[in-house]
C-alpha cells in the first residue's frame, strides 16, 4: 500500500511537470488577472520608453489601426498622426514620469490611468507640468494587447476635489 500511495503521489507530481506549463503560464492559470495586469503595465513602460526615445517603431506596433487619442491641447489624433508627429519630432519627450497608476479590466478592456510629470516640446513650445491620463488597451483575438484610445487633462496647481483654485483667496 505504501508504495502505490508513493507511486500515486510521484504520478501526480510528473502528470502536472508534464503539463509543461511555464511559471507564467501557471501563474496566467492561477491569477489571470493579475497577470493581464501585469503584461499591461509592461506595456505602460514600453510606451513610456517609446516616448522618451522618439521610438516611432514601438508605438507603430502598440497603437491600434483605429487608435484616437485627445492631446493635451485638445487635438483628436489618429494612429497616423500620432506617428507623423513622433517622425516630424513636433512632439518630444525629455521627461515622462507615471504615478498613482490604476488598472481596470473589464473582458478584453484595460483601462489604464496615471498621473504623469512631464517636460518636453509640443509644436516648438516647452511642455511642463502635471497630467492625468486614460489610456484605453484591448486584447486582440490573437492574445495581444493595443491602444485604442488615449486621453490627457492638465492637472490645475492646487486644485483638489470639490475645491475651487480661487476659494481661498475668496475670488470666483
Amino acid at each position: 500500500m505504501a508504495v502505490i500511495a508513493v507511486l500515486g503521489v510521484r504520478g501526480t507530481v510528473r502528470a502536472e511537470g508534464q503539463a509543461g506549463s511555464t511559471a507564467h503560464e501557471h501563474k496566467r492559470t492561477l491569477h489571470p488577472k493579475r497577470a493581464e495586469r501585469e503584461e499591461v503595465e509592461a506595456l505602460e513602460h514600453q510606451w513610456e520608453k517609446a516616448m522618451l526615445a522618439g521610438d516611432v517603431a514601438t508605438m507603430d506596433r502598440l497603437l491600434s489601426d483605429d487608435y484616437l487619442g485627445v492631446t493635451i491641447t485638445g487635438d483628436l489624433l489618429t494612429k497616423n498622426q500620432q506617428l507623423d508627429r513622433m517622425r516630424d519630432r513636433q512632439l518630444m519627450m525629455t521627461k515622462l514620469q507615471t504615478t498613482e497608476s490604476r488598472i481596470k479590466l473589464i473582458g478584453h478592456i484595460a483601462i489604464v490611468t496615471s498621473l504623469a510629470q512631464i517636460s518636453g516640446q509640443m509644436d516648438g513650445k516647452a511642455v511642463d507640468g502635471s497630467f492625468r491620463y486614460t489610456r484605453v488597451y484591448q486584447r486582440l483575438s490573437n492574445g495581444s494587447w493595443r491602444i485604442t484610445s488615449f486621453e490627457a487633462t492638465r492637472v490645475q496647481p492646487g486644485y483638489r476635489l470639490g475645491q475651487h483654485p480661487d476659494s481661498e483667496t475668496g475670488q470666483e
